[in-house]
């Protein structure tokens, strides 16, 4: 672990605005944590769904599986970082400054928390929700597009 103290606040930040990229895991365990490395794979797939999708039209099957990792890798951002805007200073300064006393201000609460709270829940719901319904809405259209097909 680094000497220098982990602001919470900047971790909630970060996890909201570039939790998708592994920013703060970066920021938090430093540049060789593995996990960080892993979190634009998700991302970057669902991206290229997008551009399936701006390619190809909504009928592209592989599409409908990728831009929901898209919103779930968002969703998940925003929990991370509603996980870590909720805790409280103790258990911060226990997790990421652990040679800190446990009353340590970096692992304080403050509006800019508060404030990234409030937009991870907003963007967490809607990438979470906008993703499960764009999935269940293709694989409902494809069923019926097969029913179809068969009574035909």
């Amino acid at each position: 672990m680094s000497s220098h103290p982990k602001n919470k606040t900047l971790a909630v930040w970060l996890a909201l605005l570039g939790g998708v990229l592994g920013l703060h895991r970066f920021y938090l365990r430093g540049p060789g944590d593995w996990i960080g490395w892993l979190h634009p794979i998700p991302a970057a797939l669902g991206w290229w769904g997008v551009q399936r999708v701006l390619t190809y039209g909504q009928d592209d099957k592989l599409s409908w599986l990728l831009i929901p990792l898209l919103g779930m890798t968002i969703a998940v951002s925003c929990l991370t970082a509603i996980v870590y805007a909720l805790s409280d200073r103790e258990k911060w300064n226990r997790w990421f400054n652990p040679g800190l006393p446990a009353d340590a201000v970096s692992g304080g609460t403050n509006w800019l928390t508060i404030g990234a709270l409030v937009f991870a829940l907003l963007l967490g719901t809607v990438a979470f929700m906008g993703s499960l319904a764009f999935g269940f809405q293709r694989y409902f259209e494809y069923q019926v597009e097969e029913a179809r097909k068969i009574s035909q």
